[in-house]
């Protein structure tokens, strides 16, 4: 308590500040980037470097309330084969300037729900990416499923593709938080997924749990936490909730008044941090845990830990190209997004030309920092 006692008469416990992503983060990029500069940095790159692909889907059948992502509601499923030419046709625009001998060693679906894609759509994607890009043999494909929009068939084409990662938002297990943050993903439909994975033989499992939820406190959160423990996760993120309801307009259907106070915030999650280290995970950074097997907590041992838009990582690949709206790219020299309009996205690439509109180019100092 007397660390809380001193966090609390800092004046900085009640400080918002944003979750740590990058540096510098999304909000310093200038809007002032040319879409030349991803095309240099592209054709700049070390032809016997390793990189990796990020796809961004941005659909969601329904939007959780919580969600601050740049994501929307789906409607019409026709939009899907539309936003999929559009990600054919910018690995065409992409492609075109790597150096031959550039290898992709990581490959990333996330949104979103990249699994709202029928399996016929999933294998044309996936395809794709393997006629554009020169793949490693051995590498990491990862993606982000949600347990009520996948099915045996999307299983096996994405592991028939090579998924050795799944990823899993749990957020909360109880049915009363979940309701208050519009979401519905019960525990078993959630084990029911992962045991699908496992039976196909995708053992790396991923899952991200939130603390600071309406109608949350210690005792509920840490059912939740023990119940995903169960499900033997080899890496969990542990955020907290930012409720930012003047960026996104979704979370005004959250009940302010019951989200819990700082002080409860920071109890739950000093709770959560001693339930997992009693549940062998290792702490890694400020908000992952690991077991000590997993590549997350092997790199951070070893001094090869790395962050991105995603979290700690272990991929040490310098470059990291993003495809879809909204997208991130990262390069030596700085980084580049994506137009994140849907509209605006097509436009650009429907006209052959990167759908780069904003970022960052580092400086000496940011090239040290990021």
């Amino acid at each position: 308590m007397m660390n809380l006692s001193r966090l609390e008469s800092s004046g900085l416990f009640d400080l918002n500040v944003p979750r740590y992503t990058s540096y510098p983060t999304a909000t310093h990029f200038s809007n002032a980037m040319q879409a030349d500069v991803m095309s240099d940095w592209l054709s700049a790159l070390d032809p016997a470097t390793s990189i990796s692909l990020y796809f961004h889907i941005p659909f969601c059948r329904r939007l959780c309330w919580f969600c601050a992502c740049r994501t929307q509601g789906l409607g019409d499923d026709s939009r899907l084969q539309r936003y999929l030419s559009a990600l054919q046709q910018e690995m065409r625009l992409v492609a075109q300037y790597l150096p031959e001998g550039v290898q992709v060693g990581r490959i990333h679906l996330g949104g979103g729900t990249p699994t709202l894609l029928v399996p016929q759509q999933l294998d044309s994607l996936l395809s794709a990416i393997g006629e554009n890009f020169e793949l490693q043999k051995e590498r990491e494909f990862s993606v982000e499923i949600d347990p009520n929009e996948i099915d045996c068939e999307r299983l096996d084409v994405l592991v028939n593709h090579g998924m050795n990662r799944v990823s899993i938002g749990v957020q909360d297990f109880d049915p009363k938080i979940q309701q208050a943050i519009g979401r519905e993903q019960s525990f078993e439909v959630t084990e029911a997924c992962i045991a699908k994975c496992r039976i196909r033989g995708v053992t790396s499992l991923n899952a991200d749990i939130l603390y600071g939820l309406p109608y949350q406190t210690e005792e509920s959160l840490e059912r939740s936490i023990e119940q995903l423990m169960g499900l033997n996760p080899d890496r969990v993120a542990l955020y907290g909730y930012a409720h930012v309801p003047w960026m996104a307009k979704r979370q005004t259907m959250i009940p302010q008044e019951a989200l819990p106070p700082t002080r409860a915030r920071f109890l739950m999650s000093e709770r959560a941090k001693v339930i997992f280290h009693g549940g062998g995970y290792e702490a890694i950074g400020i908000d992952h845990f690991a077991k000590p097997t997993d590549g997350l907590a092997i790199a951070a041992n070893t001094g090869r830990l790395r962050r991105n838009f995603q979290g700690y990582t272990d991929d040490c690949a310098p470059t990291l190209i993003g495809l879809g709206a909204s997208s991130i790219s990262k390069f030596s020299g700085g980084y580049a997004q994506n137009d994140p309009k849907i509209g605006g996205y097509y436009e650009r690439i429907d006209n052959g030309v990167s759908a780069t509109t904003r970022g960052h180019v580092f400086s000496g100092d940011d090239a040290l920092r990021a």
